[in-house]
């Protein structure tokens, strides 16, 4: 295992992943009128009503065949889990599904009114989040398929994801429809009001969860501002002090990564690794030098002041199962401890149908994806190319393990909880793209009617209907052994 310049020229015939990022064109400095203008002009080319339909072409692709062309690129003996944590319900199915969700959005009609995507926009991967400062903010937090493309796209999963949550809390369809109008209404709402702000203020514009509080404190919500607190307690909770807590013990006196397999595989104990522990040790330290090139001057400071002590490799999330991810275990001075993810950033399952990323490594696209669109991100945030143990080159981007990261517990929400976290993810998301994308412009085909709101809630629907009939096409599989799945992993 071995650590990769990541500014190295790419050869050629190059990987994908490897070559050189394409020139981007200058920036346009659209007055606020030329801005309105393009965003009216939107609704001609795709009508705001024409956003809420959903009919698979009958030439749709097997969405099994999707998930195995997926799974070709995945560490073998770990895609049986991937598949067994989809098969749990249709919504996890539709978290891991969001290659074959991008196949169908490609040949629907889209916008020019393009940001940074963060694209698996799921309710799921919204959440609470440590700022620098400290404090507690909430944001997208997931940006392994992060890339530039139509706006509408996050849009359309995030509302849909709410309706297969909706139906899965076995809420009432007149309550799904209203909470699924409630997410386009308030992203619709939100873009206005940054479309309106300067442009520093609305760049440094964050969600804290403290003022989330205040809301629900105003309204009198006491069920809902006991929740909240509930969950900001426990994303305080989850420090390297925690993680290293739970996650190690002491073997001669050092702290060690415990062995809890598959789900967690010291790096001595993989099959593939066959050099003696002071080896991988001294790859390990190669590679942490490695990132810490890719840092700015200050943090690779404070990351010189840990030491590399043990590494495993951890099965995470349920669209990411497959792909390697590693744990890293460094302590400081007085002992103590800090955990590091390493995530295989492979190409972003929007890149068939939106184009390559700009960047010839993987992981610098999620860093400078999820910095674009975050106010306040991980300050170990980071990336680095390596050749593993099975002499297979990857790319990887890095954070934090545990730095206060939570995210809300949809089944246990009522649906005024739901319609309230609706809310605050629309907000969100219009954030994200408010920062990335041109406001005003988006605002302005937005619009101040409840049209695309309604649109988009029908589109919700009937995408629903289809990934159910997905999630039914991946039973089959498994039951007639074109697919394994490992169930409870």
């Amino acid at each position: 295992m071995t650590a990769t310049d990541p500014d190295r020229p790419a050869k050629t015939p190059a990987p994908r992943s490897r070559r050189r990022p394409r020139k981007t064109a200058a920036p346009q400095h659209l007055t606020p009128a030329e801005s309105t203008a393009l965003g009216k002009a939107q609704r001609t080319e795709v009508r705001r009503s024409d956003q809420g339909y959903w009919d698979p072409p009958t030439d749709r692709r097997d969405p099994v065949d999707l998930l195995e062309e997926q799974a070709s690129t995945r560490v073998p003996e770990l895609v049986p889990i991937r598949y067994g944590r989809m098969l749990a319900s249709p919504f996890t199915f539709f978290r891991g599904a969001a290659y074959v969700m991008a196949a169908d959005l490609a040949v629907l009609p889209r916008t020019g009114l393009h940001v940074q995507l963060c694209g698996d926009a799921h309710l799921s991967n919204f959440g609470a989040y440590a700022a620098p400062d400290r404090r507690l903010v909430f944001g997208v937090n997931d940006f392994d398929e992060t890339l530039p493309g139509p706006f509408e796209w996050d849009l359309k999963r995030l509302v849909t994801s709410f309706e297969v949550a909706g139906r899965e809390s076995g809420f009432a369809a007149k309550e799904r429809r209203a909470i699924n109008v409630i997410v386009t209404a308030t992203y619709r709402k939100a873009m206005r009001d940054f479309a309106s702000m300067d442009t520093l203020d609305e760049w440094y514009a964050r969600i804290e969860v403290d003022q989330i509080a205040d809301v629900f404190r105003r309204q009198g919500d006491k069920k809902q501002l006991k929740q909240l607190d509930s969950a900001a307690a426990k994303a305080h909770s989850k420090t390297s002090l925690k993680a290293f807590s739970k996650l190690t013990h002491l073997v001669d006196g050092e702290p060690r990564i415990v062995s809890d397999p598959p789900t967690i595989v010291p790096i001595e104990e993989l099959d593939e690794a066959s050099a003696t522990t002071e080896q991988l040790d001294e790859a390990l330290h190669g590679i942490v030098t490695s990132y810490r090139e890719t840092l700015p001057g200050d943090r690779r400071k404070l990351l010189e002041r840990f030491r590399y002590v043990h590494a495993a490799r951890k099965v995470v999330g349920v669209g990411s199962v497959g792909t390697q991810a590693w744990i890293v275990l460094l302590l400081g001075r007085n002992g103590d401890p800090i955990f590091l993810q390493a995530k295989e950033a492979q190409a972003s399952a929007l890149e068939p149908f939106l184009g390559r990323s700009t960047y010839q490594h993987h992981g610098q696209r999620v860093v400078e994806g999820q910095q674009l669109t975050q106010a306040a991100t991980d300050i170990m945030l980071g990336w680095l190319r390596v050749t593993g143990l099975d002499g297979v080159e990857r790319d990887f981007y890095v954070r934090q393990l545990w730095d206060a990261k939570g995210s809300a517990d949809i089944a246990t929400m009522d649906h005024k909880m739901l319609r309230a976290y609706a809310q605050i993810c629309g907000t969100a998301l219009a954030k994200a793209h408010a920062r990335s994308g041109d406001a005003l412009a988006l605002s302005s085909y937005l619009g101040t009617s409840d049209e695309l709101d309604r649109a988009l809630a029908a589109f919700a629907e009937d995408y629903a209907d289809q990934n159910e009939r997905d999630y039914r096409a991946l039973e089959a599989a498994e039951a007639s052994g074109r697919i394994t799945a490992e169930k409870g992993v």
